[in-house]
């Protein structure tokens, strides 16, 4: 190798190029003129102030920050949990300098919540062949539905059998003229008034559209002009979709007012299917819960309990005859949580199947949109509807959703989660839990501990009931289990991505407005994020692409999987992309365990006469054949025509 002195020095002058734009943290920003005059200058001190001359764009102000000192590092060190030695300390000084100050050039820029970051997230393993759709192709339906009950008068009589009945009965009962779009509108509309005191789920009523759209789509069924099975039935939005005309307001207080100038684009592929948007409904603030700034929004079959979340409203109206459908997200259980609380069967897609331009972002790498509605075949039809790239959201696939309803289930390789179905095992408190508390604290806690072992025990019964009823319907299974990974370790990409999300809400201190304020809310969890280093973030995303392997591996030898909805599968999948069906699955009946709130605000069992739900899982972009077997196991139960009696 031969040594090339104009080289080396070319890369000394380089490296020195880079220290001193680092050091200022102005280096991306300045003309190549200041660049060059600060590498002839000194670098800057640890003071935090560079000293170069400002830039044409915002310039961050860099007064007010302390020195950068030793024994700060030795407690950041401590957070991060790593070791350094003094040396290593004084080295990395003028560094860490640099690194702030170019986080304070970055905030001058107040990035919106819609700007995604560069990287994409793709749940593909690497070397599998992406899945292309061969053209949109319609939901092959089972048999017409009875329509026998549905008219305009039944609205007045039978108002009950029409509230609650599917979008497909309501779809058939609109083409063939026995109801009106107009007539059904009104009529949620009016539920959506009468129920909202009890169960707080509207956020904005958006009448004016829907009647508008109401009109119109009764005009064109009468002309012959027939959309499809969505045409004139009325649905409701979580409210983190932009709808022009009308606050979006994310569930949070502070953000009340807040308008968008366009159509999420969810709601432009709805309003094209001619579905009519009655209501933007609740959610928990910024995707957290079912606590917003109105309120809790309630369990319909229980209105002590709360809708669970974060899709609260969107599953409390489903369950309570107040929407024909409605869409909800899911990031981490925001679908399956409160369709399961609410009795109502949600779809949560494969992450990338459906473009969430125009909606609120938590975590751009897995948060995901989808239906809620009262069965499998709503979610299918609606699912049909809002799948498929856009030209914005460069996350979403070009993968099939062609599901068919009539497929015999019985040639489906279905597994269940062998573990997950055992009976559970008491296990008693150990010491080191109970040592420092007093006699009655202990009492207690053992009697609060013993109260979730038997609800755990009581609800067991209805998943040993689904595999009967599976094999009972020729579906064979075959036992298997997640993969050996610690899922919940990798949640910091959950939390760093929603607290660059909500950078501003936390630097403005106006996070303090959330309602919610507890250490699991998200101020505190936003504000502890700020601490995750970017290495560990990163080494989080890496280990998620084992993570993926292996879950891709699980789904090899299956085309479904049947799984309690709760547990370390709702962790598992949510980051690793797959999709989930969840069903109603019964009613607790009167022997059930009783409710009791207690000190919980989220209690997650709701007594006697609350519905549980079992999960239908499946490969990515294979929700197709989870939609089939878990379409079949409803009309095989019956379990989706229970509804609750309001008060």
């Amino acid at each position: 190798m031969t040594f090339d002195a104009n080289a080396s020095s070319a890369g000394i002058a380089r490296r020195r190029f880079l220290a001193v734009s680092a050091a200022a943290g102005l280096g991306g920003t300045l003309f190549p003129g200041a660049l060059l005059a600060l590498a002839t200058q000194p670098i800057a001190t640890s003071s935090g102030v560079s000293g170069a001359a400002p830039a044409a764009d915002a310039q961050p102000d860099l007064r007010g920050w302390p020195p950068i000192t030793p024994e700060m590092i030795d407690a950041a060190a401590a957070i991060a949990a790593i070791k350094l030695t003094d040396e290593q300390k004084q080295m990395m000084l003028e560094g860490l300098v640099g690194q702030r100050n170019s986080a304070l050039r970055v905030r001058t820029l107040h990035l919106a919540n819609s700007v995604a970051p560069t990287s994409v997230f793709n749940p593909l393993p690497a070397g599998t062949p992406a899945t292309h759709s061969a053209g949109s192709m319609p939901v092959r339906l089972g048999p017409a539905p009875n329509t026998s009950t549905l008219s305009v008068s039944a609205l007045v009589s039978q108002e009950e059998t029409v509230a609650f009945a599917t979008v497909r009965e309501l779809g058939e009962a609109l083409r063939l003229r026995k109801l009106t779009s107009v007539a059904l509108t009104k009529m949620y509309l009016a539920r959506l008034k009468r129920y909202d005191p009890a169960l707080h789920f509207v956020i904005t009523l958006t009448e004016e559209r829907a009647i508008a759209q109401a009109e119109q789509a009764d005009r064109e069924i009468a002309a012959g002009k027939y959309r499809g099975p969505l045409h004139g039935i009325p649905w409701g939005a979580k409210d983190l979709l932009a709808v022009k005309g009308y606050p979006t307001t994310w569930g949070a207080a502070g953000f009340e007012q807040q308008h968008f100038d366009e159509d999420a684009e969810v709601v432009k592929r709805l309003d094209a299917a001619g579905a009519i948007l009655v209501a933007k409904l609740s959610m928990g603030a910024l995707a957290q819960g079912d606590l917003w700034f109105g309120g809790r929004t309630r369990n319909p079959w229980n209105l002590r309990q709360g809708s669970s979340g974060s899709s609260a409203g969107s599953a409390s109206a489903v369950g309570a005859g107040c929407v024909g459908f409605a869409i909800g997200t899911e990031t981490l259980g925001s679908i399956s949580s409160p369709s399961t609380r609410c009795g109502a069967t949600g779809l949560r897609p494969s992450f990338g199947l459906v473009p969430r331009t125009g909606a609120m972002a938590l975590s751009w790498s897995m948060d995901k949109i989808g239906p809620i509605a009262r069965s499998v075949e709503d979610c299918a039809l609606v699912l049909n509807a809002i799948y498929g790239p856009d030209d914005h959201d460069r996350s979403v696939q070009p993968a099939p959703f062609h599901v068919d309803l009539t497929l015999d289930v019985r040639r489906l390789r279905v597994g269940y989660l062998k573990s997950a179905f055992e009976a559970p095992v008491f296990q008693p408190l150990s010491a080191e839990e109970t040592s420092k508390l007093s006699a009655a604290e202990r009492a207690s806690r053992e009697q609060t501990h013993r109260a979730e072992f038997d609800r755990r025990v009581y609800d067991a019964k209805f998943e040993a009931a689904t595999l009967d009823h599976l094999r009972a319907m020729g579906v064979a299974l075959t036992p298997v289990e997640l993969p050996g990974f610690h899922f919940s370790a990798l949640l910091s990409v959950l939390s760093a991505e929603g607290a660059a999300a909500f950078d501003e809400l936390t630097l403005s201190g106006r996070d303090r407005l959330l309602t919610g304020q507890k250490p699991y809310d998200w101020p505190n969890e936003f504000r502890t994020a700020r601490f995750i280093p970017a290495v560990d973030y990163i080494q989080a995303q890496r280990a998620r692409s084992v993570a993926i392997t292996a879950m891709h591996e699980l789904f090899l030898g299956v085309d479904v999987i049947v799984t309690p909805s709760g547990g370390s599968q709702l962790t598992a999948t949510n980051l690793c992309g797959q999709p989930a069906v969840i069903v109603p699955n019964g009613l607790r009946g009167d022997d059930a365990p009783p409710f009791s709130a207690g000190i919980d605000e989220w209690p997650d069992y709701g007594g006697p006469g609350t519905p549980v739900s079992i999960t239908f899982l499946a490969p990515l972009y294979g929700e197709a054949k989870a939609c089939a077997l878990a379409a079949a196991y409803q009309q095989k139960t019956g379990f989706h025509r229970l509804h609750p009696k309001i008060g």
